[in-house]
């Protein structure tokens, strides 16, 4: 029996304050809406918070009949009170798809980093009835003058991550176009941030061979990151990495897992030496790496590491998969196979590394001539 799709579903949003607020998912004749019921569900600690919730939930679900009585009955006004909606409400249920995987859950991170900046600069009352190009444009401007939130307060934002922050502002508004919250797209022939060029870190194979001959604080680091040179993994998928994922296949050790940040799956075959830095295996819900333990102190410890071994650069952990794709490259691997090693989804995110190592232009620049007088031969005399 074919199973009918429920046109009306209360959602869950937890609050950062503890409390749950609660909404209804409307769903009908292929379209969405999103109702905030302005109901909270609060920690249940005493017998009367479990029936202050018992009561709110009977509130909500009698929101709920109601509305599917009037989508039973075509009653239901799926125009009326669109643009009241919330607009930091619906930003963070976009948040929640991100975080419950729903979306793309490796952007989570950044979604949430927006929505603080924006409950800074937003009204919690402020509806998507503001949200014009005035409102968008305000917030462009906010942005470029932010101040990062960590540390002392008073670091400007970064170029990229002014341009990531106002990319998820503007990928909100596109979600709610789509579910008809706004009529019209009030963010046509406004220009975006661009992002600002990254310089990669990376280390040469030279530097690579002196950190491995050099000893680390913290020796767990030592094996991870050598083992992400070698491999191109990110941290986060370092972190994850279990032994079930490393498989035998034929003469190769290789490991098959999905990414954290894109979700991809991967099949990466490793190098001997890259086996090595593993250690003894475990079982298989065991994690290859789990001595390594990642906090803020790592990058001092790396960066203390690196000195010792003659490596003058302010590199981090992720300079490891810089150093990876430059390697790959200047050995002669094509750019669409270190794609792949690296699980890029698109050509172009691949194709700034081969900016980095263009072998075309070193061979440019070594055509020109000298332009010094050629030595002296203090041997040879003008006299007979």
């Amino acid at each position: 029996m074919r199973r009918i799709k429920e046109p009306v579903r209360l959602r869950e949003r937890e609050l950062r304050n503890g409390n749950t607020s609660l909404y209804l998912d409307i769903y009908s004749r292929g379209r969405r809406k999103y109702e905030f019921l302005n109901l909270y569900l609060v920690p249940e600690k005493t017998r009367a918070d479990k029936e202050k919730n018992k009561e709110t939930i009977r509130l909500a679900e009698a929101v709920k009949a109601k509305r599917i009585v009037e989508i039973q009955n075509d009653r239901f006004d799926f125009e009326s009170g669109k643009q009241e909606v919330r607009f930091l409400d619906y930003f963070r249920m976009q948040c929640e798809k991100r975080k419950r995987g729903t979306a793309n859950s490796g952007a989570y991170p950044s979604w949430v980093s927006t929505l603080l900046h924006l409950e800074t600069f937003c009204s919690p009352s402020m509806k998507f009835s503001d949200v014009t190009p005035k409102f968008i444009l305000e917030v462009r401007e906010y942005l470029n003058k932010a101040t990062s939130r960590k540390g002392d307060g008073k670091t400007p934002l970064s170029q990229t991550s002014k341009a990531h922050y106002f990319d998820k502002f503007k990928a909100c508004i596109h979600a709610a176009v789509r579910d008809g919250i706004l009529q019209r797209d009030p963010l046509l022939g406004i220009e975006g941030i661009k992002k600002g060029d990254i310089e990669r870190l990376y280390l040469s194979i030279d530097e690579v061979r002196a950190m491995a001959a050099t000893e680390c604080k913290r020796p767990p680091l030592k094996r991870a990151f050598l083992f992400a040179c070698l491999t191109g993994l990110r941290r986060s998928d370092v972190l994850r990495l279990k032994w079930g994922d490393v498989h035998q296949q034929g003469g190769f050790t290789r490991i098959i897992f999905r990414q954290k940040k894109t979700g991809g799956q991967e099949y990466i075959d490793l190098t001997p030496e890259a086996v090595t830095f593993m250690g003894e295996r475990g079982k298989p819900d065991e994690l290859v790496f789990n001595d390594f333990v990642c906090d803020s102190y790592t990058v001092f410890v790396l960066r203390d590491w690196a000195k010792r071994a003659g490596v003058m650069k302010d590199i981090t952990f992720h300079s490891s998969r810089h150093t990876f794709a430059v390697l790959m490259l200047d050995l002669g691997v094509d750019l669409y196979t270190v794609q792949k090693l690296l699980g890029h989804r698109e050509i172009k995110t691949t194709q700034v590394y081969a900016h980095i190592l263009d072998k075309k232009k070193q061979q440019a620049a070594m055509l020109i001539p000298s332009i010094l007088p050629p030595p002296i031969d203090e041997g040879s005399s003008d006299s007979e």
